[in-house]
């Protein structure tokens, strides 16, 4: 698949309403979001999960639904987490080794994220970050199978994580906690694009 170069990770204890910080990073260019948000009942979980789509289907965008959901269109799976047997559209797998990868690789997936790239309080427990060497690494592993790179990434290192190979980064403070998700999203987008962002009247 041709992975969007932002991925947006959702956290709605970082913002005001999810609701309207999603609608407000597609207005700035986000063509694909990860909602995560597992702590919620599933029941109320997919009907959040239809109101972002709405958000993102009039731009061609992509919601991603973390966790192995039954019937939705696009899944993330953690690490540890078994690949449905009734395959979605879309399968993306959180990887933290170069074996994390290779099973990715081995079981179909059409994307991995790779983390931590950088160190963060939002990913403890994984060990050490693994730099832009430990990024390209896992790259050259992953192929042409599509790597987003996670954790610790924003305006200041995102370009470089598309030149150690990443397809793509993915983002949630940065976004979540901004005051202006739209600005913030046009700022990391400009980042990738190696362009000076235009500021937004």
């Amino acid at each position: 698949m041709r992975l969007p170069p932002l991925l947006v990770l959702t956290d709605r204890r970082l913002c005001r309403r999810l609701e309207d910080t999603v609608a407000a990073a597609v207005d700035g260019g986000a063509r694909a979001v990860v909602l995560r948000e597992k702590d919620l009942p599933l029941v109320e979980r997919l009907r959040l999960a239809d109101r972002l789509r709405a958000e993102l289907e009039p731009v061609g965008g992509l919601l991603v639904l973390a966790g192995a959901a039954a019937g939705a269109p696009a899944v993330h799976l953690a690490g540890a987490e078994a690949f449905p047997a009734d395959r979605p559209a879309v399968v993306g797998r959180s990887c933290h080794s170069a074996q994390d990868v290779r099973d990715a690789l081995a079981e179909g997936c059409d994307y991995v994220t790779v983390s931590p790239v950088f160190p963060t309080p939002s990913k403890p427990g994984y060990g050490p970050a693994l730099g832009l060497d430990g990024l390209a690494a896992m790259a050259r592993v992953a192929g042409a199978l599509p790597v987003a790179a996670l954790a610790g990434v924003g305006t200041g290192n995102a370009a470089s994580c598309l030149a150690a190979g990443a397809a793509a980064v993915a983002v949630m403070g940065e976004v979540m906690r901004s005051d202006a998700p739209d600005r913030e999203v046009a700022r990391l987008l400009a980042a990738l694009d190696g362009r000076p962002a235009a500021a937004k009247a």
